[in-house]
């Protein structure tokens, strides 16, 4: 019921900076908790930030300082602003949603993910 688009991710040199990009579209009644997180090669997919719709933030101590999350609830839409970019945030980058889809029900969807490359 509820699609997750990402955009944004790119090949970048180190000390670079990206925007990513999440749109949520299909029939929800609200969105709630929206999140970044992000899987490299051979690890665990790890958090990377969160925001609530009352944009309370969180964010994982590797990128505290470096990364900011917001989001647009008119549009629907989460951002990731990635600045001072290193090597090890090399990863693909997925969006997490919290809908609310009916009265009672809030399900969690993903997006199909957004490669970024940071080369030294």
């Amino acid at each position: 019921q509820v699609q997750l688009v990402e955009s944004g991710g790119d090949l970048v040199q180190a000390g670079g900076s990206l925007r990513l990009s999440c749109a949520a579209s299909g029939r929800f009644f609200s969105l709630n908790v929206m999140g970044w997180y992000r899987q490299a090669p051979e690890k665990q997919r790890e958090l990377v930030a969160t925001i609530t719709n009352a944009d309370t933030t969180t964010y994982a101590d590797s990128v505290k300082g470096r990364f900011t999350i917001s989001r647009d609830n008119a549009k629907n839409t989460v951002y990731l602003q990635m600045n001072s970019l290193k090597p090890e945030d090399t990863a693909v980058y997925y969006c997490n949603a919290d809908a609310r889809v009916r009265s009672f029900l809030q399900q969690t969807y993903w997006g199909q993910g957004t490669q970024v490359t940071v080369s030294s």
